[in-house]
């Protein structure tokens, strides 16, 4: 609620259709307390010395034009008392207080949920980014030599040995790390790359405009769902900067096709001097049919199919802190790395110490699915899933109360962020469904609700139910206790 809105049970209640009180059976407004004297009741002692005097004062003024709105509308037949407009100020700077970047039980049946935050991170992770908030850190500081360091060497050697790659360096996220070796190895020359890989993905991020913007000209070769050998070979001019391959995360085209594979462009490629960059897009440094999913490239294989430069994301698949890894030949990094606009697209050192920490987890690969939640989450099988939401269908229905059903029920989840579109998680969950005839509206002011409460429940409306799928849960009892504070839709 915001602090212009007090509430409304305080203030004036919601009626049904009614004939406006009287004029004369109006209150009088001479009669409405002062603003100082609703500043001196303990509910208004209380609002100054949490909130502050001015903003107390101001939300305490908000307070008192909506109950003179209400009487001059003829809602209201008495006028609330000092201690009421306190609480109602109180409450208003209370709403307004929060923090607008939540946490939320991510319910959506999505893992790595791009509107929800995407990857969580590990508790290792977690501590390094608190230590780095708390203290001075050697960022660009060498403690062997007294001397000015470079904020990549404290993951450069992990990426290399994670790899395979002769250099690597980071940036906040993976459009800008296309963004800048596109600027770096093709400002003002040719690009080559298959009209099934101009990719959009969410945010408006189309691949022909980031090539635009990076100064590079466009070459598409191909078809939509076909592109050969010599239609590359055909396009490779003198005017050629580089070769881009584009994994196609987030769609899949399927029937009669024809995609050049890495191994093979790279063949093309360098057999005319010019660079193959490979963009993974959610990209993975781990093999995820080890966890029962389908083969998603990895950075490893795609370094050694011969991609020159090779980029991904961090907080998707990776299961890190939101930056874009650039990894290849050392020459080219070390192009990149001059570029100026590398320091306008750096990593602080929060999410420094927080990736840092997330790729040491990497080196041990056997406790990876256990340590790393992105990972933990996809393993969880339907099995143990739907146990949980069998033992809390109970508990959410006493909240709920006798106009809603609880039910377990089986769905699919889904990796997220452009991984895998077509691969589904076996999941379960819980459906709410109103007790009486079918109400979209009570669903949807219930879905409201639930984003209202101190943790909000974000789940997702399905086949005439609320489905809260419940992958992603992992603390029960805060789910319960916050669930707990839930005012019902009327």
């Amino acid at each position: 609620m915001d602090a212009d809105t007090p509430p409304a049970d305080i203030l004036a209640p919601d009626m049904p259709a009614f004939e406006p009180i009287a004029p004369e059976l109006r209150p009088s407004l001479r009669d409405l307390p002062s603003v100082d004297l609703v500043l001196r009741t303990p509910g208004g002692q209380l609002a100054v010395d949490r909130f502050g005097r001015l903003p107390a004062t101001l939300a305490i003024r908000v307070a008192l034009d909506e109950v003179r709105a209400c009487v001059l509308a003829g809602q209201l037949a008495s006028l609330p008392t000092p201690d009421h407009v306190a609480l109602a100020a109180a409450d208003a700077l209370e709403h307004g207080a929060r923090a607008s970047l939540r946490p939320v039980f991510n319910l959506t049946g999505t893992v790595l949920h791009t509107n929800l935050g995407r990857a969580l991170l590990a508790e290792e992770a977690v501590e390094a980014a608190v230590a780095a908030m708390r203290s001075a850190v050697a960022l660009e500081y060498d403690l062997a030599t007294g001397r000015r360091g470079e904020r990549d060497d404290h993951v450069r050697e992990l990426l290399i040995d994670l790899t395979g790659a002769e250099d690597a360096t980071v940036v906040n996220n993976n459009a800008a790390a296309v963004l800048l070796v596109l600027n770096t190895l093709g400002a003002g020359r040719e690009a080559v790359v298959s009209r099934g890989e101009l990719i959009e993905i969410g945010g408006a991020f189309r691949m022909p405009d980031i090539m635009a913007r990076a100064g590079v000209r466009l070459v598409e070769v191909g078809t939509t769902n076909r592109t050969h050998p010599k239609d590359y070979v055909g396009a490779l001019t003198e005017a050629t900067g580089l070769v881009l391959k584009v994994h196609t995360s987030n769609y899949r085209i399927e029937g009669f096709t024809r995609e050049v594979r890495a191994v093979e462009l790279a063949e093309i490629a360098h057999a005319r001097g010019v660079p193959l960059v490979n963009d993974l897009g959610s990209g993975t440094l781990y093999d995820l049919t080890r966890l029962g999913l389908a083969h998603e490239p990895t950075v490893r294989e795609a370094v050694a199919e011969g991609a020159d430069i090779v980029t991904f994301s961090g907080d998707k698949l990776l299961g890190g802190p939101q930056t874009g890894f650039i990894v290849g030949r050392a020459d080219l990094i070390e192009a990149i790395n001059r570029n100026p606009m590398k320091r306008a697209l750096r990593v602080d050192k929060v999410r420094l110490a927080a990736l840092e920490a997330t790729l040491r987890l990497y080196r041990d690969p056997e406790r990876l699915a256990a340590r790393l939640p992105t990972l933990r989450l996809l393993a969880r099988g339907r099995e143990a899933i739907a146990s949980r939401a069998a033992a809390l269908a109970g508990p959410v229905a006493n909240i709920l109360g006798e106009d809603f059903t609880v039910d377990v029920a089986l769905c699919a989840s889904q990796i997220g962020s452009g991984a895998l579109p077509l691969e589904t998680l076996p999941s379960a969950g819980l459906a709410i469904r109103p007790a009486g005839a079918a109400s979209g509206g009570l669903l949807n002011a219930l879905a409201a609700s639930l984003r209202d409460i101190p943790v909000p429940v974000v789940g997702r409306i399905t086949e005439g139910a609320l489905l809260l799928d419940l992958r992603c849960l992992e603390d029960e009892a805060g789910f319960l206790d916050s669930l707990s504070q839930l005012v019902l839709p009327a």
